[in-house]
């Protein structure tokens, strides 16, 4: 048994069988069938720069009619991150409410005890109905859940294979339904179908996962035109060649990377393991400036269409629960389980904990409680979640790392709600090694350690330790690391302090490392 077993083993003493949260006494409100109603829509990699209302230079070129109706209709978070910048891994704290240490999914190859306590657990042992539809990606099956219908691994965008709970979890066979369609259209018409099948009288949780906009960023026939002849803003930082260019610690994945893979798929696409829309595409020939240029106008292309399909979804599913009237009663939160580059520093994808990655960019609406219009500034994780959404439902979830913030949505935000977030990224790659940090409100320092510990889905390779440090204040698109410059050194000394601090908080110290306690020995 490797160390990472027993990790997930310490999980689940903490943890027993069949226990999942300590459920409060109902309300005379909630007594009588007033619990809200959860609708929880989780989208793949839709980063914030692509939702237009956070800014950015793509802002006025998103399609985003109904995103714009939930933020003037409830709360937006500005200042919400994942723990862990990569899907499985943010799902399982999302659901959980724990870091990725404490429920043992680490990585996009690991798994998530079907004993650990989640959401969906809680809700349903509190009397709710609840469902899934569309992407899980976590390879154990789905808990907690009256029924789900979700994709066969990462899922496909055209005639998607679907595995519903009426069925043997198939593990990593595959097995399902191939449905004819396109997958955000077909799971939102499944989790509408479900809603309306509900007794009014028992409030639902219906998670509704949507495998857009993940790579290849695959869209609808509807949306085929959708940007024609337009040519799109780039970010400042699109030509950021590498290290040299901002003393960065790590390589990272450029657009060119992607260029190659459209590269080989416009070959042969059964080379690769996804089809890309509009293909053939090629920058061979080009100077590498004009090279990356071509590449980001159509990566953005791409992009933006297939999250106007999302925008689209939403609306077809904001006006389901209208007409079924319980709109007022339903709490309605979008969501993308982490960020993603768009052309920032060179790059595409997800996993550093640079702002346009580990941000996650989510809007909640709730008529009854929570006030319209608004915006909230607070540092919320994703493991904050679902003690949210459990203590809107009357229900209290114990022993998770997160922490409710139904409080501060209503504009009452507790006097100790924490100063700093920590993020730990623990899949290894010589263009992205594993990493962890603390940021404020102005200021972040990130740790690259680099190495595999007992980790899946890692790669060897020589790597020494090394820091980032920005001052978001003065340079909020991270494009200088001021580790080195003199006048940070007493923030940075306190910041390493304060990290050390979080991690002991959190647990996350690596006790079971040898070798980590020598880095942390020699660097901190």
């Amino acid at each position: 048994m490797n160390l990472k077993s027993l990790s997930v083993l310490n999980v689940l003493t903490l943890l027993p069988v069949g226990y999942i949260a300590a459920q409060q006494q109902p309300s005379a409100a909630e007594s009588s069938g007033q619990r809200p109603n959860i609708l929880f829509i989780l989208s793949n990699d839709h980063t914030s720069q692509a939702w237009g209302i956070y800014g950015g230079v793509l802002a006025d070129y998103a399609k985003n009619d109904n995103i714009k109706r939930l933020a003037s209709e409830g709360v937006v978070l500005d200042n919400c991150f994942c723990t862990n910048s990569i899907s499985a891994p943010s799902r399982a704290s999302i659901l959980t409410g724990m870091y990725s240490h404490r429920n043992g999914l680490y990585t996009l190859n690991d798994s998530l005890a079907t004993s650990i306590p989640t959401l969906a657990t809680a809700l349903q042992q509190a009397g709710y109905h609840t469902g899934l539809v569309g992407k899980w990606y976590i390879q154990s099956q789905p808990q907690g859940f009256d029924y789900y219908s979700v994709f066969y691994d990462q899922g496909e965008y055209r005639d998607p294979v679907f595995i519903d709970s009426k069925d043997p979890w198939p593990g990593n066979r595959r097995f399902g339904e191939k449905i004819l369609g396109f997958s955000t259209d077909l799971v939102t018409e499944k989790a509408i179908k479900w809603m309306k099948e509900q007794d009014k009288d028992t409030p639902f949780l219906m998670c509704c996962h949507f495998k857009a906009t993940h790579e290849p960023y695959d869209f609808p026939i509807r949306m085929e035109h959708l940007y024609d002849g337009v040519t799109f803003p780039e970010p400042e930082n699109l030509l950021d060649w590498g290290p040299e260019t901002n003393g960065r610690s790590f390589v990272g994945q450029t657009v060119e990377e992607l260029a190659r893979r459209w590269e080989i798929a416009s070959k042969d696409p059964d080379k690769w393991w996804c089809r890309y829309p509009e293909l053939p595409f090629s920058i061979k020939g080009l100077h590498k400036t004009a090279a990356r240029k071509a590449a980001y106008q159509k990566f953005i292309r791409d992009y933006l269409r297939c999250g106007a399909t999302v925008d689209d979804n939403i609306g077809k599913l904001l006006k389901a629960l209208d007409e079924m009237g319980i709109a007022d009663n339903t709490i309605v939160v979008y969501v993308s389980d982490q960020g993603y580059f768009l052309g920032e520093h060179g790059f595409f994808d997800k996993r550093m904990f640079y702002e346009e990655s580990a941000r996650m960019p989510f809007v909640i609406r709730y008529p009854k409680k929570i006030p319209a219009g608004k915006r909230l500034k607070d540092l919320v994780l994703n493991i904050d979640f679902a003690p949210t959404l459990a203590q809107f439902a009357g229900v209290e979830m114990t022993n998770v790392q997160g922490r409710s913030f139904a409080d501060n949505l209503c504009g009452n935000t507790p006097k100790d709600w924490r100063k700093e977030i920590y993020y730990r990224y623990w899949t290894n790659h010589a263009i992205r090694p594993a990493h962890f940090g603390i940021r404020s409100d102005r200021y972040k320092l990130i740790f690259y350690y680099g190495w595999n510990l007992d980790m899946t889905d890692t790669e060897d390779f020589s790597f020494v330790p090394c820091w980032d440090f920005y001052d978001l204040q003065k340079d909020p698109k991270e494009n200088h690391n001021a580790y080195n410059d003199r006048e940070y050194a007493p923030i940075i000394k306190q910041m390493k302090q304060d990290l050390l601090r979080l991690r002991k908080e959190f647990g996350d110290t690596d006790e079971k490392y040898p070798e980590m306690r020598q880095i942390m020995e020699t660097y901190f």
